[in-house]
């Protein structure tokens, strides 16, 4: 299975969340609402926290890295769209910082969560999605994986000029 998550599966967990509140609202269970309302987030913070222990487990085997090579700095614009609830979004996004660190690259971070006409126009589908020269990689890519895309937006850069 693809280390990603599809956009539509974040959004189906955020309506039984808003759901099961609206029910114990409903309900008038005062107290099932405000456990509800704390243990929603609480669970979801844990998942994602120890996601990488549990990604074996889940189906979607290790989270592993491959270390970038050696590259030069490059003035690349890269673009990271995130959803809230995604597992994978904080591990790229870590990906992403230590690799800016490096090649000096501009990093735009954009949460898609409640923005689905981003999602629609770019033809997004899962993410986390990495936009680099208007190329997209969607998953958790590899930290070499991202490096070679940047450099190939470095080098259709220095061909044009």
């Amino acid at each position: 299975m693809k280390q990603q998550c599809h956009i539509l599966m974040i959004y189906l967990s955020w309506m039984v969340y808003a759901g099961g509140l609206m029910f114990a609202v409903w309900r008038a269970s005062w107290l099932f609402a405000a456990g509800w309302l704390i243990a929603g987030p609480a669970c979801q913070w844990l998942y994602i926290r120890h996601f990488p222990k549990l990604s074996v487990a889940m189906g979607y085997g290790p989270i592993t890295d491959e270390p970038a090579e050696a590259a030069e700095a490059s003035p690349a614009h890269v673009t990271l769209y995130t959803a809230l609830g995604c597992p994978f979004c904080p591990l790229i996004e870590r990906r992403l910082g230590e690799l800016r660190a490096q090649l000096g690259f501009s990093l735009h971070k954009i949460d898609v969560t409640l923005r689905p006409d981003l999602l629609a126009a770019n033809g997004i589908r899962s993410i986390p999605a990495v936009e680099i020269g208007g190329r997209f990689l969607t998953g958790l890519v590899s930290s070499k994986e991202l490096a070679a895309a940047i450099a190939q937006t470095e080098s259709a850069v220095k061909t044009t000029v």
